[in-house]
């Protein structure tokens, strides 16, 4: 039996850390108390890029170049790249082509971005499980999340100005004998607040007539609630594990969205997972968005909570919005 599983998973975050003070100073002169909102969120510090050099396609190339070194490969052992952002640092050329460039991939090498927003590296990892199950001459996959939100937001926005970090995560998919690995994935999805999280908020067509006026290449946010998600997810995710005869039990990490710690906690009850199962990053971390689940899973994997074997469960959702959650055997 063949199956694609994690060889290797790696991250990467500038080193400049920003604690809540100066979040919460910054929205006091603005007469905003954000202190209920970020315990709620369960943010504490966040990695946020100080050097004008860094973008989120050389946070991707770091955490790549880790994750290839940690795992004893080089570009060239690689068959496909995929580059999931929601804040690309070009739109063309691809940016996984800027990383095959960088790592020294292999010529038969495929490459492609997508976006599936925060959702993205989750949609990614489960696309390319599904390309490599059918194609056999893609032995071994780079997966790249990486995001970098801030420059976009607005400071006098506290949901994205004070919650958001910046980091990446990159994973090495291969086929491998005798294991299970990924095993199946669910999508469930409802447009109904797509009007309510916009990037750039004019539009890309304006923007090439018009010029970039201050603010037209922010992120446009109305506020609603964002648990409203949760029991369109947490039905899904009942009917993933049902299918596939898996007991909620049997899960031993779940890597979920990492946007906030009570969606977190409410999923796990609602799919009847223990909450100490769910692994919680954001209070290091803040919202790295695409990368999110996947920085919760390096942190499984390096602290031992998971091992060879064990089953993990995926969960985010991208603006919209759009439920992705997989299972797999790592």
């Amino acid at each position: 039996m063949t199956g694609i599983r994690i060889k290797g998973i790696d991250i990467y975050h500038p080193s400049n850390i920003v604690g809540n003070d100066f979040f919460i100073k910054h929205f006091d002169e603005k007469g905003i108390d954000i202190r209920g909102l970020l315990s709620a969120l369960g943010r504490i510090t966040r990695y946020s890029i100080k050097d004008a050099d860094e973008n989120s396609l050389t946070m991707a190339f770091e955490a790549a170049r880790n994750v290839l070194e940690k795992s004893g490969l080089t570009g060239a052992d690689i068959d496909l790249i995929a580059y999931a952002s929601q804040t690309p640092e070009y739109i063309f050329p691809t940016n996984s082509l800027m990383i095959h460039r960088l790592i020294k991939g292999a010529s038969h090498t495929i490459c492609i971005d997508s976006n599936a927003n925060c959702a993205g590296m989750t949609a990614s990892v489960e696309q390319v499980s599904r390309q490599m199950q059918a194609n056999p001459r893609i032995k071994r996959a780079l997966v790249i999340g990486s995001d970098y939100v801030t420059p976009h937001t607005d400071k006098n926005d506290p949901v994205y100005y004070a919650n958001f970090g910046d980091a990446a995560a990159a994973v090495i998919l291969e086929q491998a004998e005798d294991v299970v690995g990924f095993i199946d994935s669910i999508y469930q999805t409802d447009p109904c607040v797509c009007d309510n999280s916009k990037f750039p908020c004019a539009g890309l067509a304006k923007l090439g007539k018009q010029g970039v006026a201050a603010g037209e290449f922010n992120v446009k946010f109305i506020p609603f609630d964002n648990s409203i998600c949760i029991d369109a997810a947490s039905e899904s995710i009942r009917t993933l594990l049902s299918n596939n005869n898996i007991a909620p039990e049997a899960i031993k990490a779940a890597c979920f969205s990492q946007f906030s710690l009570p969606n977190i906690l409410e999923m796990c009850e609602k799919v009847g997972i223990d909450r100490n199962v769910a692994v919680y990053i954001g209070d290091e971390f803040g919202y790295t968005s695409t990368s999110s689940p996947f920085i919760a899973l390096h942190k499984a994997v390096t602290t031992g909570k998971i091992e060879r074997g064990d089953k993990v469960l995926f969960w985010t959702v991208g603006a919209g919005w759009q439920n992705v959650a997989f299972v797999i055997e790592y």
